[in-house]
């Protein structure tokens, strides 16, 4: 017995030794594994565009971890899926429409038993990697670029695709798109977007086309499919969950070759730091043999008061002075007296009488109660595209380039949204009455179009700012100031419209920007673009300068807000301006 026990306890710590250093082993290769695996992958997850060097903001906490399981889909506890069996949407059952002996390209269709479709043609899955949870909409859309790189240049996260040389030439793409309505936000989801993308690049590189056919695209979802992507003209047939489209592979390939989102410019208008204008041979392929026939113009709208007339006329007279040959349109309702519709077609309009689209969300009698009239641009048809200008902008050179950009092309305003103020739009009744329909459902975040448009087209092209730049200081800082001033006054010009946001130039006197007399307005107020304005208007005839006079109404609140301006005693003394402004007494 005493020699039999100091063995066993011998055998039991050797096994103990053994099993110690075995976890300690597999816990430092498992690790190890781990942490490699995650530096190998994480750049697939979220990519950088950018001649430098992609950072991963991991300190930040910005971790690119992939859900690669599809939504929607059990597991079962073999790990197994439980197979979703649907009907067959009626456009593939029998009856020619689609025809048979496809290629059928199958995105994020796991879980969907497939096997009716095999009598259509061949099924060929499409592999790709999901994109991070952790990736947000505004990662795509930053409220703020560099755009001309005074700074550090431009680092753009990218959206994983497929390896499309991977895949034969296709006849149909089939995708299955989530659907979070009513989420908050749910139209901003970065997984919707890419599987959109992923269907309309298959389509646009490996869709079969020939003279008489162009590739299919069938869309399973819930939720109609972003109109900013597969347009709503293009749409063959919807059968329940089912849209069927077949896209005009121009447009689309117009759209899957620009810019993801707007973290990069759709279109930079200048070579880095020199003023040179965009040279627009780069992105027109012109056809020799045929001449185009597209109609294109610029257009306006004016509607439920003549406040804006001198802004209007202002407008159509800066684009014929930079020798624009697109159409003048002008939108309006019939509150506009015919002295006034009279002095516009003078101005250059060529005018079209509209009925007001009220908004139902908005109060009687306010500013924004009939704003939605600004839809009826969609209606103009017999035009291929329009750039839509607001009145209260001056054009100080051609802008005719954005028209070979896409609806919706416009300037960054904050957050993700975009500007309304100029934007790049191509009329559709269909879209119009997709607007109609969306009316009461859609909550515009200002109450206005620029707040409802957003809604509708989440996904939109960046064009610089110097297209439409904005007057105003928000930072209000000394930089800022000089920095905006210098352009707002450059002669030859180097902005090509100003956006003359606050009290507008022609309801001021000529001596000074009025917004510099009101607290909350001063956030809007320059000198210097004042008189970029006014030189402009004592450029007009005469005739059409007439229509810029102040009503009486207007010289009352303008000296009140002087005297306001004296009493609270702003620092800058605007108020103290001698004013010489001859509409003063005339």
């Amino acid at each position: 017995m005493w020699k039999v026990t100091p063995s066993k306890s011998l055998v039991i710590k050797i096994n103990l030794v053994f099993l110690s250093c075995f976890l300690v082993i597999y816990a430092t290769l498992l690790l190890r594994s781990s942490t490699s695996m995650y530096h190998q992958n994480a750049s697939a997850y979220v990519r950088c565009n950018s001649l430098r060097d992609c950072h991963h903001k991991v300190e930040s906490g910005y971790k690119m971890k992939a859900v690669l399981l599809e939504d929607g889909v059990e597991l079962k506890e073999n790990g197994g899926r439980k197979m979703v069996k649907r009907e067959r949407p009626s456009f593939l059952n029998g009856s020619g429409f689609v025809g048979r002996g496809l290629k059928m390209g199958m995105v994020n269709m796991a879980g969907e038993d497939l096997s009716d479709w095999n009598v259509v043609g061949k099924i060929i899955p499409v592999t790709f990697q999901k994109v991070s949870e952790l990736f947000e909409w505004k990662d795509l859309f930053p409220e703020w670029i560099d755009e001309e790189e005074e700074m550090h240049g431009t680092l753009c996260p990218e959206i994983p695709m497929p390896d499309y040389k991977k895949y034969e030439y296709l006849d149909m793409i089939v995708v299955k798109i989530p659907c979070k309505f009513p989420e908050e936000g749910w139209r901003r989801d970065v997984f919707r977007l890419q599987l959109h993308l992923i269907a309309a690049n298959l389509a646009v590189r490996r869709g079969r086309r020939s003279w008489n056919r162009r590739p299919k695209v069938v869309v399973l979802s819930k939720c109609r499919p972003m109109v900013e992507i597969f347009r709503c003209d293009d749409m063959v047939v919807h059968d329940g969950d089912w849209w069927y489209y077949e896209p005009d592979m121009k447009r689309l390939e117009q759209k899957v070759y620009l810019p993801v989102g707007t973290c990069n410019l759709a279109l930079p208008l200048w070579e880095k730091g020199i003023d040179k204008v965009y040279d627009v041979n780069k992105i027109q392929k012109p056809n020799p043999r045929t001449k185009s026939t597209k109609r294109q113009a610029y257009a306006t709208v004016l509607h439920s008061s003549e406040n804006y007339v001198c802004g209007a006329i202002m407008l159509a007279q800066s684009l014929l002075k930079t020798d624009t040959k697109h159409d003048l349109l002008l939108l309006i309702d019939t509150s506009i007296s015919a002295a006034k519709r009279s002095a516009l077609a003078a101005a250059g309009w060529t005018i079209r009488i509209i009925e007001r689209i009220r908004n139902p969300r908005a109060e009687n009698n306010t500013y924004n109660e009939y704003n939605y009239s600004k839809f009826r641009l969609w209606q103009l048809t017999d035009y291929d595209k329009i750039v839509f200008i607001d009145s209260d902008i001056i054009v100080l050179r051609n802008l005719d380039l954005i028209f070979n950009f896409p609806q919706m092309s416009a300037v960054g305003n904050d957050n993700s949204i975009f500007n309304s103020g100029i934007m790049v739009i191509e009329p559709s009744n269909c879209t119009f009455k997709h607007f109609m329909r969306q009316t009461d459902e859609i909550v515009s975040y200002n109450g206005g179009d620029q707040g409802f448009l957003n809604e509708v087209f989440v996904y939109w092209h960046r064009l610089p700012r110097r297209v439409n730049f904005l007057k105003n200081f928000w930072s209000n800082t000394t930089v800022e100031s000089s920095m905006k001033n210098q352009l707002f006054g450059a002669d030859p010009p180097k902005l090509y419209a100003i956006h003359y946001l606050g009290l507008k130039p022609w309801l001021c006197y000529r001596d000074y920007d009025c917004n510099w007399d009101i607290g909350d307005q001063r956030v809007y107020a320059s000198d210097v673009a004042h008189r970029t304005w006014w030189k402009v208007h004592d450029t007009i005839d005469e005739s059409l300068q007439s229509h810029c006079k102040l009503t009486e109404k207007r010289k009352i609140e303008l000296k009140w807000d002087r005297m306001q301006a004296k009493k609270i005693g702003f620092s800058d003394e605007h108020w103290r301006i001698n004013v010489t402004d001859p509409r003063r007494r005339g």
